[in-house]
């Protein structure tokens, strides 16, 4: 069990970050990051729930950007953003003395607070299921009706009779698949698995 109090707890990815983030001019996200630390051996295997190790990992990074970006100032700017995690120096033409640590980011607050990296099976799905919620509002899905499952399975290209396995393992493909980020990628197509998938899982 972790020690209550975040002072007492020395998170050990605030160094490797720290080096990844000097060592590269790039911007980074947040897995990416994830998986650079895992190259190099540097995160262990946390949880024997995969959901919660993914949770915990997550956790440990969020928190060591937070607390690097506020390390860092004045001599440098942590840009803190799932997507867009770089490393600023002052006087880059970044407009970086304008940056300074919003300590009423709820998000930050979150992961500053060491008691919610103990969380339970049952926050971490309660916590993706509301990401799922913002991101369908995100990617233009603001109906608040759902896709019936025949058309959301026929949306996936499955039969009506496929288990949660195969459900997943299709959703995964075709995310993989349709992601705007991809070559052959389709934003449109892409939001379209999602409203299948998040209806599927309702």
């Amino acid at each position: 069990m972790l020690a209550e109090q975040r002072d007492d707890i020395d998170n050990p990815l605030i160094w490797p970050i720290l080096s990844v983030l000097e060592a590269s001019n790039q911007s980074w996200k947040v897995h990416y990051l994830m998986a650079e630390l895992q190259k190099n051996t540097i995160m262990d295997h946390l949880d024997d729930d995969p959901q919660l190790d993914l949770f915990k990992r997550n956790f440990l990074i969020m928190n060591a950007l937070y607390q690097l970006q506020e390390m860092l100032l004045p001599q440098q700017w942590l840009q803190v953003e799932s997507m867009d995690i770089r490393l600023m120096w002052r006087g880059a033409g970044t407009g970086f003395v304008q940056h300074e640590v919003n300590t009423d980011d709820p998000l930050r607050g979150y992961y500053m607070d060491w008691n919610n990296y103990d969380a339970q099976t049952e926050d971490v799905r309660e916590l993706l299921s509301s990401f799922w919620k913002r991101y369908q509002q995100h990617v233009g899905h603001c109906s608040e009706t759902t896709v019936e499952r025949r058309n959301a399975l026929a949306a996936l290209g499955l039969a009506e009779n496929a288990s949660d396995s195969e459900i997943r393992r299709q959703w995964r493909k075709m995310a993989l698949k349709w992601h705007p980020d991809r070559p052959e990628g389709d934003a449109a197509t892409f939001r379209t698995m999602c409203e299948a998938w998040q209806s599927l899982r309702l």
